[in-house]
């Protein structure tokens, strides 16, 4: 039997898994219930339409919105509930085997190389900011800093006493690292969108 890799409860890391898990799916249940509405009708204008520069519509209906056949807010439906639910284990006192936190960390790298690619193409290809996925981004920024934090903490990503101590060092820095990677995205946008003047 696989021995688990921690016995310290990671209380903070587990709301904070439900809580973005929660954002991030409501989320993608107003893309979807937004897409849904222009599959029904290709005229109708979306409620998060607010501007040319602030809207989920041009998002919604363009090939970057589909990449795998479908729409990518059905990927938030299902893929949020893996947070939520990790999250709720361990606040039961659940303790995961390093094999599945490497395969959840692996899912979190991928959920924010999609999100990074979603950014780059929403601001410098179709030119929008769309409010319901800016929402996603600012969960799954975080989300990916404080599990890979605490996968260096537990020695998922390396076994040695150095990388253990650098992911508890890096704890208290995580909103920090969120804070700059917004900082980034919010002036990459400005720089090729002027967004500020929007407001």
């Amino acid at each position: 039997m696989t021995s688990p890799t921690t016995t310290r409860r990671p209380t903070i890391l587990a709301i904070w898994l439900i809580v973005a898990g929660v954002i991030g799916w409501f989320a993608a249940f107003e893309l979807t219930l937004e897409r849904l509405k222009l599959l029904a009708d290709p005229t109708a204008t979306a409620a998060c339409d607010i501007s040319l520069l602030v809207q989920c519509g041009a998002n919604l209906q363009s090939w970057q919105g589909s990449v795998f056949g479908f729409p990518n807010p059905i990927l938030g439906l299902t893929g949020w509930m893996a947070p939520v639910v990790v999250g709720a284990a361990l606040l039961a006192g659940a303790q995961f085997a390093r094999w599945f936190w490497a395969l959840f960390g692996l899912g979190i790298a991928g959920a924010m190389t999609f999100v990074i690619w979603l950014i780059s193409q929403s601001v410098y290809v179709l030119g929008t900011l769309c409010p319901w996925c800016m929402v996603t981004w600012s969960v799954t920024i975080p989300t990916f800093f404080a599990v890979a934090v605490h996968l260096l903490r537990i020695g998922v990503i390396s076994r040695s006493d150095r990388a253990r101590r650098l992911g508890d060092a890096l704890t208290a820095w995580i909103p920090l690292m969120a804070i700059i990677a917004f900082a980034v995205v919010g002036l990459l946008a400005q720089l090729h969108l002027n967004w500020i003047a929007e407001f």
